[in-house]
């Protein structure tokens, strides 16, 4: 997997939510279960964007969201720890 993160993303992952690139690619590896469609209309895209909670590896808890472009590479659109209601809808649907 190639993980395509542009400079605007990137300094959003570091100035906003303090999120390394790392800990992405961290959560991608420790994923558990399967990712989620954002099916909300604002957030609409072709191909979808997907989501999914995980771990990193020192157990920091991560919301991943991303759009898989092919088969290898997937664009990150964001990263960030999530609230309670995201937690609920993942363990609900995932």
């Amino acid at each position: 997997m190639r993980l395509l993160v542009s400079d605007k993303i990137a300094r959003k992952l570091k100035d906003r939510h303090q999120v390394t690139e790392s800990e992405v690619l961290e959560c991608f590896a420790n994923r558990v279960r399967k990712a989620l469609v954002d099916d909300r209309e604002e957030h609409r895209t072709d191909p979808p964007t997907q989501w999914f909670i995980a771990e990193t590896d020192a157990g920091r808890r991560l919301k991943v969201v991303y759009i898989q472009l092919n088969t290898e590479d997937v664009a990150l659109r964001s990263a960030y720890e999530p609230n309670t209601e995201e937690e609920r809808i993942y363990h609900k649907f995932a």
